[in-house]
This record gives structure tokens, C-alpha cells and sequence, in this order.
């Protein structure tokens, strides 16, 4: 066939697995809308996609996938580095070579009857010294025109490639082979033998059966945080699961801000905040990845190398996040949600009335009386995030915006304060991998358990924590930099009563006010164990509606409930052994001091 590239390196690669995978065309995608609109048909023809109405939301679709294949799947995710210990303990390790033997009997015949897409990718904006480029091989026209909305694709990418230009090799098969004849099913997939396989030393990543979210779209958790944070851990950057965001004081004050958070803990939410403060503005510029260069004024700087909002449309409503909701009017795919008799969408918690006589996340009519939601906790929506309503004019900026502050969070209902300035850089590193948070209904385990996730990576690092640990420590070790300061918030803690005690959302933008006014040396603060905490006169007024009890509440730390917490990341500590940092046990002995 003719290639519409002369790159040897890409065209051997597509040859060598095309070989392999034996599909019966392959077609390298150019990213026009042109391109989406006739794979989208050609899904509606199939069955995966039923188009919405135009008059409900204009120029989308929804798609339901296989009950068996609905989420991201840990234990089928794995690390493939050479040495075990360099994946570490939080990870699934395989050999590689036993584990690319094993992949390749998978891949043998598995495109037969399908066309193989070669789709250029590019995470983050073209030519910015922040982006990679990737090539993901995929028999799954539905993850084509996913991926053309969460990553810059098609032919402006390879143009950047060139004729020499390297990729990271993303490997993708749903593992559905046709037979001549044999008629497709609406979801193709192979959920008995999910892998997906992450090469951090030669940036490779190989996904096998799943057709859903980050096992199938490669760009996004695999690329952009996996493999990634081995890149940055290598090339001295960071790849870190971060929404960032750009706020405005009412005296024109810019400052942008990044933010970890574990599930369940409000990231999209903030991202796309309406302050209560007048005065106040927050735009967006990603609600999920941020990667971070320190430039030559010794700054960190953000970049969100994603061009796409990949959300969860459960408990999404115009109460919860009003903007997201505005962005979703139109141009989106969603997957997994319910779907009305006239053509629209719905879940659980969207506003207004649950609609009558609703198709269920499965296809299915809805039964009322079941008690099973109708649209799965999972369900998705894929759109642009150009088409944002706060999205800030600097988003795609190649340079990347300079960060002032970074948030680190949990769902803690009680010990750790609304909000504390860390000490220092390495106190706040300290406050980053101890993060944790208590599970919810929708999350694994019982309700109220407290998982460790330090700076929401635990699923998402492509390498040894401990050294992940050691790197972000090394930013601070440097010469003539200005690190932003670090900040660890808590929304969640609640009074005797079980309920929640500060009412978060647009409330939260008092936090954002007072980390500007420190930030500009116009707040004092209190010495606590987790750092500086601010007077209750500096988050509050009578306008907030909470007791002066009820605020000291928010920042009060219990002697009982902290010695318990030393113990706790004593043992947490323990789980990475001589990889971890020393420093980090140090600060370990201040924290004690306290009790």
C-alpha cells in the first residue's frame, strides 16, 4: 500500500505488526472531522453508536459497552520492566520477554476481519518542548474517534513525526477476530484475557481484549502517566495525575494552581469551579494530567497534554459542576449512561426527575422497581475541551503556564485540616505520599476504609514509588529554583452527626483565597502538624453559614487520632523499604513531635 509517510521506523513497525495481527486493511488516520463523521456512521451501522438528537445534543452519540468490560481493570495492568524491583511494590510486574511472548499469541490473528487504524498522536500541544508523540495500532473505530477528541491526531502529527522522528509504540486489540462471514457484535472484546502491558524502558505500551476508557484509548493513563512518569523520572520532569487550573483575584492576581486527588474527591469539580467569592474568577486548562518542566527562571511549569475532557457522568449535574454540563451540550460521546425516549441522556444524579420509560446503561429497558441504577457508576463522556465554556486562553500554550501552588487531597472525615501550607518542599512532598482517602460506595472495599494513594498515583505510576518518592525530592535539592508552594486540602471532614461540616464546591474558592493571600504574603497563619493553617476569621464570614465551633472543627487535630496516623504511614513507609527516601522518615519524626 501507499503510506502517507516516508518514516521507515513507523512503516516497518506497522508492516511487522500488521504480520502478526493479520487485519484485512489498514488505514492511517488523518484526523478530520470528515473522518469522524464516517467512522461514527459506519458505528451507528454496527450498533455501537446510536446517534442522539440534534435537538437534545446536537452531533453525539451513545454507546453502551459489554457488561464484562466497563472500567479500568488494576489486576490486569501491568509493569514490564527488566528488573522487578524497578516496578516496585505497588505495581503488577511481568518480565517483559515472557510477557510480549505471551501478548504476541494474543495478537496472532486477532485484527483478522478488521481493519487496522494507525492513528499519530500527539499528548500535548504540537511542537511544544513538553508533548510526545505516540502511534497506537487499534482494530477499534470506536477508540479512533474517541482518541481524535482526547489527543491533537491525525496528519499534523506526522508531519511534526517527520521522515526519522521516534514514537512511543501503542499496540491495541480488542481480541475479536472475524471469520469471512461471520457477523460483528455491537461491543467486540475478549474479557477473559485482558491485558495491558506497560514497557517503560523501551516506551512501549500493548493493550489486549478491552474496548473501554484507558484500557483501549492509550494515550490517556498509559502514555500520559505510566510511561510517561518513567520519561519525566529519566528526562528530569514531572508526569503527575493533576487537573490545573487558572485563577484570577478580584485584583487581577493570576496565579495557576494544580491539584491531586484521588477518586471520589472532587478534581473535576475544582478544575471547573464557580466561585462564591465576587470578584473571583477560576478558568480551566485540564482536569486530569499535568506535566511539569522547570524552566529557565527556575519555575515549574504546566502543561495539560490531553485536548479532551474523559469524565465521569454520574453525580454530574449543573448543581455539582455547571460548567462541565454547559460543555456537554453538544459534540460528545457518551458511554454507559442511560438514554431517554427522545433521544438525549441520563444518570443519576442529573438534575430534575429521573426521565420514564429510560434504556439502561446495558441496552436494556429500564425497570424503576430494581433498584439498580440505569446508567453504570462508570459511564463517560468524551468531549473536547476547547468547546469548554472556562476553558483559559492559554490551555494549548507550548510554553506552559507557571505554577504557584499545588494541592494535595483526600476524603478524610477527620484528623487532617480543610486546608495547611506545608513547611517546606519536602514537607510537602511528606504530605503528597502519605495522601489517603476513605472509600466510598462506589469505590472497592468496605465504606469508610482509608487506602493509601500518594499524589493520586498509586494505579498510575510506571515505576518504583519509592523512587518516585526520590525524584520529586530531587526538585527541591536544586539550584536557583522557585518551587510552588504545597498545600494539603480536606472538603470532607464531618461533625458528630456524620455530616459534611464545610459545604465545599463554590465555597471552596475561600480556601483558594487564602492560599492567593499567602502566596502574596497578605495572611498570617497557625503552626500545626500539617503546617500552617489560617485564622478562622481568614476562611469565614457570616455569609458562610457555619458556626465558630463547627470552623474550629474544620482544623482541629485530635493527639489520639494523630498518633494512630504516625503509625499508619510507619507502615505505609515500610512497603517500599530501602527505596525510601530518608528524608521522607524524617519528616516522619517531626510529625511525632506533635503528638
Amino acid at each position: 500500500m501507499e503510506y502517507p509517510t516516508s518514516n521507515k521506523r513507523l512503516i516497518d513497525w506497522v508492516e511487522e505488526v500488521a504480520k502478526l495481527a493479520r487485519p484485512s486493511s489498514i488505514y492511517f488516520c488523518d484526523g478530520s472531522k470528515e473522518e469522524f463523521d464516517q467512522l461514527a456512521q459506519l458505528l451507528v451501522e454496527k450498533g455501537t453508536f446510536r446517534k442522539l438528537s440534534d435537538v437534545k445534543r446536537p452531533n453525539s452519540y451513545w454507546a453502551h459497552s459489554d457488561p464484562r468490560d466497563v472500567a479500568r481493570v488494576e489486576d490486569r495492568t501491568f509493569i514490564c520492566s527488566t528488573e522487578e524491583i524497578d516496578a516496585g511494590p505497588t505495581n503488577n510486574w511481568r518480565d517483559p520477554s515472557e510477557m510480549k511472548q505471551t501478548m504476541n499469541g494474543l495478537y496472532a490473528g486477532s485484527m483478522e476481519g478488521r481493519t487496522m487504524y494507525v492513528i499519530p498522536f500527539s499528548m500535548g500541544p504540537l511542537g511544544s518542548p513538553f508533548s510526545k508523540i505516540g502511534i497506537q495500532l487499534t482494530d477499534s473505530p470506536y477508540v479512533v474517534t474517541n482518541m481524535r477528541i482526547m489527543a491533537k491526531m491525525g496528519t499534523s502529527v506526522l508531519e511534526q513525526l517527520g521522515d526519522d522522528g521516534d514514537f512511543i509504540h501503542c499496540i491495541h486489540s480488542v481480541g475479536s477476530p472475524l471469520a469471512q462471514g461471520q457477523s460483528d457484535v455491537a461491543w467486540p472484546c475478549d474479557p477473559d484475557n485482558i491485558y495491558i502491558s506497560h514497557f517503560p524502558e523501551t516506551r512501549e505500551i500493548w493493550s489486549y481484549g478491552s474496548g473501554y476508557g484507558g484500557n483501549a484509548l492509550l494515550g490517556k493513563k498509559c502514555l500520559a502517566l505510566r510511561i510517561a512518569s518513567a520519561t519525566a523520572r529519566d528526562e528530569g520532569w514531572l508526569a503527575e495525575h493533576m487537573l490545573l487550573l487558572k485563577l484570577t483575584s478580584p485584583k487581577g492576581q493570576v496565579h495557576y494552581v494544580t491539584g491531586s486527588f484521588p477518586s471520589a474527591c472532587g478534581k473535576t469539580n475544582l478544575a471547573m469551579l464557580e466561585p462564591s467569592l465576587e470578584g473571583w474568577k477560576v478558568e480551566t486548562l485540564g482536569d486530569d494530567i499535568c506535566w511539569l518542566r522547570l524552566g529557565e527562571d527556575g519555575r515549574l511549569y504546566g502543561v495539560n497534554p490531553e485536548a479532551g475532557f474523559f469524565g465521569v457522568a454520574p453525580g454530574t449535574s449543573y448543581e455539582t459542576n455547571a460548567n462541565a454540563m454547559r460543555t456537554i451540550t453538544h459534540d460528545t460521546i457518551f458511554t454507559n449512561t442511560a438514554l431517554t425516549v427522545d433521544g438525549d441522556v441520563w444518570w443519576e444524579g442529573m438534575d430534575g426527575d429521573r426521565p420514564d420509560n429510560l434504556t439502561d446503561w446495558k441496552g436494556e429497558s429500564y425497570d424503576p422497581t430494581s433498584g439498580k441504577p440505569a446508567s453504570h457508576p462508570n459511564a463517560r463522556f468524551t468531549v473536547s475541551a476547547g468547546q469548554a465554556p472556562q476553558i483559559a486562553e492559554e490551555w494549548q500554550d507550548p510554553a506552559g503556564v507557571p505554577i504557584s501552588a499545588m494541592l494535595f487531597g483526600g476524603r478524610r472525615r477527620s484528623l487532617v485540616p480543610l486546608v495547611a501550607e506545608s513547611r517546606d518542599w519536602d514537607h510537602g512532598v511528606f504530605l503528597g505520599s502519605t495522601m489517603a482517602s476513605e472509600t466510598t460506595a462506589a469505590a472497592v472495599g468496605a465504606v469508610g476504609n482509608l487506602r493509601r494513594d500518594p499524589f493520586a498515583m498509586l494505579p498510575f505510576c510506571g515505576y518504583n514509588m519509592g523512587d518516585y518518592f526520590a525524584h520529586w525530592l530531587s526538585f527541591g535539592e536544586k539550584e536557583n529554583v522557585n518551587l510552588p508552594k504545597i498545600y494539603m486540602v480536606n472538603w470532607f471532614r464531618k461533625d458528630a452527626n456524620n455530616r459534611f461540616i464545610w459545604p465545599g464546591y463554590g465555597e471552596n474558592a475561600r480556601v483558594l483565597a487564602w492560599i492567593v493571600a499567602r502566596l502574596e504574603g497578605e495572611a498570617e497563619g497557625i503552626e500545626g502538624p500539617y503546617g500552617v493553617v489560617p485564622k478562622v476569621q481568614d476562611i469565614a464570614d457570616d455569609n458562610l453559614g457555619i458556626s465558630d465551633e463547627q470552623l474550629s472543627e474544620l482544623f482541629h487535630v485530635d493527639g489520639t487520632e494523630l498518633a494512630n496516623e504516625v503509625d499508619a504511614i510507619g507502615g505505609h513507609f515500610d512497603t517500599f523499604g530501602d527505596r525510601l527516601p530518608a528524608k521522607l522518615l524524617r519528616q516522619l519524626e517531626i510529625l511525632k513531635t506533635y503528638i
